[in-house]
């Protein structure tokens, strides 16, 4: 099947031709046709099988039939979880329609920037409006937007929007459009919570399963190497230097561990950038755009920064740590072997993650393969540098003498925040006797106040 036979325009033909299309995928040989009919859609696919394109050829198809000029009304809303997402999404609506005349106009609104240039953009109106809710609902709070015209609306990776708290903007953004409309509904599972919305949502649906549920991708090239904490950093370094990966994305559990992962890939020579929820989206978007175009090699990202980015034949996905839910894997090694490119996925697993690993394995049907580190030496204990050793606030760092063993009790226990001191995540009372007893002495070397919060961290 071609493209030409699924009752698209010329034009729209013409730019997939410019960006290299030549056969649709199954989700987009399924789903094209049942939205240009006008039918409400529920399509569950993987990431990297071109779903986006699924759902914004018919939206450019069916609006362009009907143009308007003016002051034009949002008629089809796009929403999406993260910003990155979002902004993609937005290059493949002007990427697609850019033949199309008269051009239909869209634009993109997410949070983490300003919002009055996102107000001045929308006082003329928009075809297809690509959006985050948080902002979208300030937006409509502002008077900045209206939804009440709109003839199809979207939800993009439906299942991370619920996991993200999303479902009540979702329901006050339901109470916006108008209640005749055409809904579509695209997933990475068919999770019985995405049912339970899709029941409320969509109208018949015509129902569209491209890829078992939560499966990994059969083009993924899954391995794990078991390793003790203080060598990942070490051996994080080996792979990416001895098998020369010229970009590879890295997966943290936590934002501080993404910061730490990327300044030691720096001082290591490497060209790094973590992306996460504590950088300003100017910062994410850089970080973004860097590595699209090669400037950095490595891009380091949690879980939610990550979920939506679409780099065209990424090679490598790395699982520096394992993620919390089974389906979290699945979505991470989902960056890679994308469209039908190869892909690696390596999982740097510890010895307190087996558990993790079992579960992964159990959900994708198969268990993973462990791999050999050719060059690197295992039974080499590799201490930690101070710039690996984890970061404690000052007043949390632990002293000699002060009766706590490093390895032993719950006193040598530490969470991943950084502010725990033991397995109750209280300070000792030696400890915070003698910051007390410190305290006066830093006063007088220190111009301005400071602030100790109830856990001692400062």
């Amino acid at each position: 099947m071609s493209f030409s036979q699924l009752g698209l325009s010329p034009e729209l033909l013409r730019a997939l031709e410019d960006a290299g299309y030549q056969t649709p995928s199954p989700i987009q040989s399924k789903a094209i046709p049942a939205c240009l009919e006008g039918r409400d859609v529920l399509a569950a696919a993987q990431t990297g099988t071109g779903k986006t394109a699924g759902f914004t050829l018919p939206i450019l198809e069916r609006l362009s039939r009907q143009p308007r000029s003016g002051k034009r009304p949002v008629r089809a809303l796009i929403l999406t979880p993260t910003r990155e997402l979002a902004a993609q999404i937005g290059e493949s609506v002007e990427k697609y329609g850019v033949h199309l005349s008269p051009r239909l106009k869209s634009d993109v609104v997410y949070g983490g920037v300003k919002v009055n240039p996102q107000i001045t953009r929308l006082r003329d109106g928009v075809d297809i409006l690509v959006a985050c809710p948080g902002r979208l609902l300030d937006l409509v709070g502002q008077k900045a937007v209206r939804l009440d015209e709109v003839e199809t609306l979207v939800l993009d990776e439906a299942d991370r929007m619920l996991d993200m708290g999303f479902i009540h903007d979702i329901k006050k953004i339901l109470r916006l459009v108008p209640g005749k409309r055409q809904n579509l509904l695209f997933s990475a599972t068919f999770s019985k919570e995405i049912r339970e919305l899709a029941g409320t949502l969509l109208n018949d649906p015509v129902s569209i399963d491209v890829a078992p549920r939560n499966t990994a991708a059969e083009s993924v090239d899954q391995s794990i190497y078991m390793v003790e904490k203080p060598q990942r950093m070490a051996l994080l370094t080996h792979l990416i230097t001895h098998h020369q990966w010229s970009q590879a994305l890295v997966f943290t559990a936590t934002k501080h561990m993404a910061n730490r992962v990327t300044q030691h890939l720096q001082k290591a020579g490497i060209t790094a950038a973590a992306i996460h929820g504590n950088k300003s989206q100017n910062a994410r978007t850089a970080a973004l755009s860097g590595f699209k175009s090669g400037e950095v090699q490595v891009m380091v990202a949690t879980d939610v920064a990550a979920r939506g980015i679409d780099i065209s034949e990424l090679p490598n996905v790395v699982n520096f740590e394992l993620p919390k839910t089974p389906a979290d894997y699945v979505h991470r090694i989902g960056r890679t072997g994308r469209a039908g490119a190869s892909g690696q996925a390596v999982s740097l697993v510890m010895p307190d993650e087996r558990g993790q690993l079992k579960q992964i394995e159990k959900l994708i049907g198969r268990p993973i393969p462990v791999a050999s580190a050719e060059g690197f030496d295992f039974s080499r204990a590799v201490p930690e540098t101070p710039d690996e050793r984890e970061q404690r606030p000052r007043g949390g760092q632990r002293r000699q003498g002060s009766g706590q063993s490093r390895n032993g009790g719950g006193g040598g226990a530490r969470s991943g925040n950084g502010g725990n001191r033991n397995g109750s995540g209280n300070r000792s009372r030696s400890d915070g006797n003698r910051d007390e007893q410190a305290r006066p002495a830093r006063r007088r070397r220190r111009s301005g106040p400071r602030t100790v919060d109830n856990s001692g961290n400062r």
